[in-house]
Formats: structure tokens, sequence, C-alpha cells
């Protein structure tokens, strides 16, 4: 069984980088056809996709982070890590990975697996 686990600092301050890092378990971050994502859910918001990584390596940003945003994999260690810069106040949500069967699914939020989340808070 897939599963998937983020870990995250807890608390950045505005103008770093954010980052946040999640660990596939039970399967790769090479298998075919999947789309591994991360999205959050910022208070009393609903959840927002950030970007996403193909089994090949191919990259997808959310147009209104593209700027600050960057995704990769690392395949050794099955984990793909997000970093956002410079980080704002308006970044602090619970950050989730999660994986999907198509970049489409991705984008909708429509996952077949999602990690527990880590909550990620930006100090002005």
């Amino acid at each position: 069984q897939v599963q998937l686990q983020e870990s995250g600092p807890g608390l950045v301050k505005a103008s770093r980088t954010l980052s946040v890092i999640c660990t596939v378990s039970g399967g790769s971050v090479t298998a075919n056809d999947y789309y591994w994502s991360w999205i959050r859910q910022p208070p009393g918001k609903g959840l927002e996709w950030i970007a996403s990584i193909d089994h090949n390596g191919g990259v997808y940003y959310s147009p209104s982070l593209e700027s600050r945003a960057a995704i990769w994999r690392d395949t050794s260690k099955d984990q793909f890590t997000l970093h956002l810069t410079p980080a704002t106040p308006e970044d602090t949500a619970v950050y989730y990975c999660t994986g999907a069967r198509s970049l489409v699914s991705a984008r909708r939020n429509a996952y077949d697996y999602r990690g527990q989340g880590t909550q990620v808070t930006v100090s002005s």
C-alpha cells in the first residue's frame, strides 16, 4: 500500500525559503503514469494545487505560484520536494503531498493517495 509522509520546518521567516519534503513508501516516484503533487490549505480556505512532478521528471506549476515554486525528486530516496521562495505570510497553510493518475486529477485535487499534512507557518 502506498503511503505518503510529509516533513517540514513548522515555522519559516518571511523572505526565506519554505521547504517541504514528501517520502513515498510502498511505491515509487518513478511509478508509471503517476503525478506526485503538493497542495495546501490555508486557514479557513479550500485546497490549492501548487505543483506536480510526473514519473519522467516533468514538472508542472500553478500559474499563480510558478514564479516562486520549484519541485523536484530524489529517485534514490523516493522523495519529492517543494520550495517556495521567498516565503510570505500568505503561504501559511497545511501542506499535503498527493499521488494521482493524471495531471488533470492532480490539479483538481482528485488524488489516489495523500499524506496527513504538515503545518507550515510563515512569520513576518
